[in-house]
């Protein structure tokens, strides 16, 4: 797979893979109720999606990012998809410091890419 496809791909992918994970790691909580044992299960069992769309953006992704940009990457959509979960599952919407906080991190992306791409 190249050109386009594989830039494209694995973005996708990688964001749709973090948000899975975000809600593998948290929605647990909206259940402090359930055994700690069920909710490792039923964390586990959104998790494995979660690797159905992560080692395949990896694989396609090689071929067009380093490996420092698909972490990159991914680390950049956790957190944008950590916001979107933490305020649609709990209401919980980022302060200005938390703003400005994951903003850096973004800004830290820019280095990595940075004559980089291609």
């Amino acid at each position: 797979m190249g050109g386009a496809v594989a830039f494209v791909v694995p973005v996708i992918l990688l964001a749709l893979s973090n948000l899975v994970m975000n809600v593998a790691w948290y929605a647990n909580l909206k259940f402090p109720g359930k055994a700690l044992w069920l909710v490792i299960l039923a964390s586990w069992g959104l998790a494995i999606f979660e690797y159905v769309l992560a080692v395949p953006a990896n694989r396609i992704g090689s071929q067009a990012y380093s490996l420092a940009q698909l972490k990159t990457i991914t680390t950049v959509f956790s957190l944008a998809t950590f916001v979107v979960v933490a305020w649609v599952m709990f209401g919980q919407k980022p302060n200005a410091n938390q703003l400005i906080g994951f903003a850096l991190i973004s800004f830290g992306a820019f280095f990595i890419f940075r004559g980089q791409v291609g």
